[in-house]
């Protein structure tokens, strides 16, 4: 028997045991697909995020199979989707050309420096 290696999103969308897993992977791949895109980035980082949170919940206490099953990974992602959500998108985004690129003006400090 010959080994099938599929995505970790898709394995929960295929997984019809647990309406949880479905959802959560189903969120997970739609999350994802936005943000490789990068059309509305916001939303789908919040998507990213919240399904990486209930993941990292769902899981029992069990050893992980793999580097990508562990509960820091599911912490990393979560760390990045949160700093996508708050940097926004990039210049070639689908966000940037629909919306325009922004630009973060720093004011200068009205007081002299020491």
């Amino acid at each position: 028997m010959g080994v099938t290696i599929v995505p970790q999103g898709v394995v929960y969308i295929l997984d019809g045991h647990n309406p949880l897993f479905m959802l959560i992977g189903l969120v997970a791949v739609v999350g994802g697909a936005l943000l490789l895109i990068g059309y509305l980035t916001p939303f789908a980082g919040v998507m990213a995020a919240l399904s990486g949170i209930s993941r990292a919940l769902a899981w029992s206490s069990m050893l992980a199979g793999n580097l990508f099953d562990t509960r820091l990974t599911v912490a990393f992602e979560v760390a990045i989707a949160i700093a996508l959500v708050f940097l926004g998108p990039g210049a070639f985004s689908v966000d940037a050309r629909i919306f325009g690129r922004r630009e973060i003006v720093i004011p200068r400090s009205p007081l002299p420096p020491n």
